[in-house]
């Protein structure tokens, strides 16, 4: 029982500092609340889609700049995708770095998108790792009420 306890403050304070640094905003508590006894595993279902939609965009978006011709226009196709998708999963810091990358490429700026990009795989990789932390704690906080049934 203290077990199970001692997580639930482990997952509520890990779950509030990623509010608090930004990692992520409301748009995840809306998500969180559309998840209910009949789809327990739907958030990580759906950010384990964003996850693999996001990883192919930012592939896409390297190899889009790599061109000796960029199509900007195509570029910021990919980043406004990434931007709405992160938008609807509260990640907030994603979204974020996506905003100055849709600036360079209406601008034309190869060394602004590629420095952007550059940002994008940094904040990516960083929320993935705080998500796979959040899922890892939820998932012993499940494991633990399974053993201690109250």
């Amino acid at each position: 029982m203290e077990g199970v306890l001692h997580l639930q403050k482990q997952l509520l304070d890990y779950t509030l500092s990623l509010f608090k640094e930004g990692y992520l905003n409301d748009e995840f508590k809306e998500l969180q609340s559309l998840q209910d006894e009949s789809n327990p595993e739907f958030v990580v279902e759906v950010v384990s889609i964003f996850f693999e939609d996001s990883q192919r965009l930012i592939n896409e978006l390297a190899k889009a700049l790599d061109h000796k011709c960029i199509d900007f226009n195509k570029v910021d196709a990919y980043v406004h995708q990434l931007k709405g998708s992160s938008s609807s999963i509260g990640a907030n810091k994603v979204q974020m770095a996506c905003i100055p990358f849709r600036n360079s490429c209406q601008d034309k700026n190869i060394e602004g998108c590629l420095k952007c990009l550059q940002h994008v795989k940094e904040e990516f990789a960083s929320v993935k790792d705080k998500f796979e932390t959040l899922f890892k704690l939820e998932q012993q906080l499940l494991e633990a009420h399974a053993s201690n049934p109250m």
